[in-house]
């Protein structure tokens, strides 16, 4: 079987990502629903951004512990609460359209539902990378993440595209429910599978499980402090284009919404083509790391000259698809590299720093595009990505003991250590 479905000869990866891709498309289906729902109820976009703040902010305070949590209990019983719970959240999204207006005026429930959602994912994040690592054998851990990353993207353009069709129909409270009734197949999905299946992690032993030893181990795996830096700054300059398409478009190339639309489509197709290929490739190395961190890079500079939109969306495919596969690197070099009754601490240290680079990096790149112009933004914050990634992949070989050249970054894949 090609690397690319070798996960999916395992059963209990098959529901899990059935379950999953069901329950993603769902998910941003509510996103849509809660969007629309908040503009309208208050015609700012302010609010909106609190939305998105407070379910931010609980990963940045609440992640280590969630971290620490993962490595000490099962994961089974606890991921079936978390979705339990994120069920009546988005059932309590629909209670607005049950109940009279009086009982449920103000938008309190919307930002409490908000910061409920942060504070359970703050938690349920490093769980579930323990969890999908045990579904599958480590020799196609790789594979099964970029094959999970494909069905997210997937999930996210048919429920943002479904949920488009309906929100007009139905409105909003309709999504919330198909999103909460998604959470039960994950649920079912979790209770068939068969324990004797899965690969038994180490949990951290009595003493070691705590907040302060997962700072220690952090900060003795250099390697490891090295790519999340990456992952810092490629995240915060390189990858708020959500931010800068949109500047682009209204600002030098001249386009329409119609123009952000496609692409927007272009940006989706090149993320699912970038999981295939690292699902593909099963290659999830330091080499390929480096060499799509740079490639991302010195293509985000190249953006800021792009003549027109054709030319725009020319680089935004490779984009998109690179930084899938950076990112999905990351997540399974954290994985293969550290033990494993310290990897739920560490994949909490990874979401701490996925959310700030979002918190940070999409006002900065704002604040660039209103001062600089679009184009200057993508020069400058293209540049400064550029050469973090070869002062990275520096510290990285000399760490190694190798020397930074093409014949490393093209070279056979070392041995991946568990």
């Amino acid at each position: 079987m090609a690397p690319m479905f070798a996960p999916l000869r395992e059963r209990n990866y098959r529901l899990w990502a059935t379950a999953d891709l069901v329950s993603v498309s769902g998910t941003w289906m509510q996103v849509l629903a809660l969007n629309w729902l908040i503009l309208t109820a208050t015609g700012s976009a302010t609010a909106m951004g609190a939305v998105v703040m407070l379910q931010s902010l609980p990963v940045l305070l609440l992640g280590s512990w969630g971290g620490a949590l993962a490595d000490r209990l099962p994961a089974r019983p606890l991921l079936i609460t978390f979705q339990t719970l994120r069920a009546l959240l988005a059932l309590a999204l629909v209670l607005p359209s049950l109940l009279p207006a009086g009982l449920t005026s103000g938008n309190w429930l919307i930002y409490g539902v908000a910061l409920a959602s942060g504070v359970i994912g703050a938690f349920e994040g490093p769980v579930l990378g323990r969890f999908g690592s045990a579904l599958v054998p480590k020799d196609v851990l790789a594979s099964a993440l970029a094959l999970g990353s494909v069905l997210s993207s997937a999930g996210r353009i048919g429920g943002m595209a479904l949920g488009g069709v309906l929100i007009g129909i139905t409105g909003p409270s309709a999504l919330f429910l198909i999103n909460a009734v998604s959470y039960l197949g994950v649920i079912l999905a979790l209770l068939a599978m068969r324990l004797g299946d899965m690969r038994t992690l180490a949990s951290a032993p009595t003493g070691q499980g705590g907040v302060l030893a997962g700072f220690r181990y952090l900060l003795g795996q250099p390697v490891i402090l090295i790519v999340l830096a990456l992952s810092f700054v490629l995240g915060s300059l390189g990858r708020n284009y959500q931010v800068s398409m949109a500047a682009m478009v209204s600002g030098p190339l001249g386009g329409s919404s119609g123009s952000y639309g496609l692409l927007s489509t272009v940006f989706a197709v090149g993320a699912v083509a970038g999981g295939l290929l690292l699902a593909g490739s099963g290659r999830s190395t330091l080499r390929v790391l480096l060499g799509t961190g740079f490639l991302i890079s010195a293509l985000q500079f190249c953006s800021g000259l792009a003549p027109n939109i054709l030319g725009f969306a020319a680089l935004i495919l490779p984009i998109a698809a690179g930084a899938v596969i950076f990112d999905t690197v990351v997540s399974t070099r954290v994985q293969l590299d550290t033990r494993e009754e310290m990897r739920g601490r560490v994949l909490a240290t990874v979401g701490i720093v996925s959310s700030l680079s979002g918190i940070v990096g999409a006002p900065a790149i704002g604040w660039l595009c209103d001062s600089m112009g679009p184009r200057g933004a993508l020069l400058l914050a293209g540049a400064v990505t550029t050469a973090a990634a070869v002062a990275g992949g520096v510290a990285l070989v000399r760490l190694k003991g190798r020397s930074l050249s093409l014949a490393f970054l093209l070279g056979r894949p070392a041995e991946q250590p568990a």
